[in-house]
């Protein structure tokens, strides 16, 4: 594809115009450079400024999901831990009442045990959802990184082989 133009380009990728380049198309763009010509790759790469727009707005989406999750993430823990709360104070009150025998006082102490063993496993839940979410964000940042750097380096190739 050494010597394809930018009309040969337009076709493989199925677009009119440069307008056209939607985001899935811009992967198998990226992916048809190395085999351009250098002054058309250039010539591409000029014509298509918005790729750093696209880009942000992809990462700048992705960003807001995450906190929108979060947030979600967040209210839906102060939810869980307020009525674990709610529960343990309950179980206190009636730990304190004299007239419970030793066998109401262990069932009571049974629950206090399992209430705090939700609160651990609600906690180890959250930390690996967001453990998983920052994977998500790492990732969409290293992919459009990477597209940036495609885009750089194919602009430096084609300064070095113009000399």
């Amino acid at each position: 594809m050494g010597d394809v133009n930018e009309a040969a380009v337009k076709r493989k990728l199925g677009i009119s115009n440069w307008r056209n380049l939607s985001k899935d198309k811009v992967l198998q763009f990226v992916a048809a450079m190395p085999e351009m010509a250098t002054e058309v790759r250039l010539k591409l790469i000029e014509q298509f400024p918005a790729f750093k727009d696209l880009g942000k707005a992809d990462i700048d989406a992705v960003a807001e999901a995450h906190k929108s999750t979060l947030a979600a993430n967040e209210n839906s823990q102060n939810h869980f831990y307020r009525a674990s709360q709610d529960q343990r104070d309950a179980l206190r009150a009636d730990l304190g009442r004299d007239d419970l025998s030793w066998a109401q006082r262990e069932a009571l102490h049974d629950r206090l045990d399992q209430n705090v063993r939700r609160v651990y496993e609600k906690d180890s839940e959250s930390k690996q959802f967001l453990g998983a979410g920052m994977k998500v964000v790492a990732a969409a940042g290293a992919a459009a990184l990477g597209l940036g750097v495609v885009f750089v380096g194919g602009k430096i190739a084609g300064a070095s082989e113009d000399g």
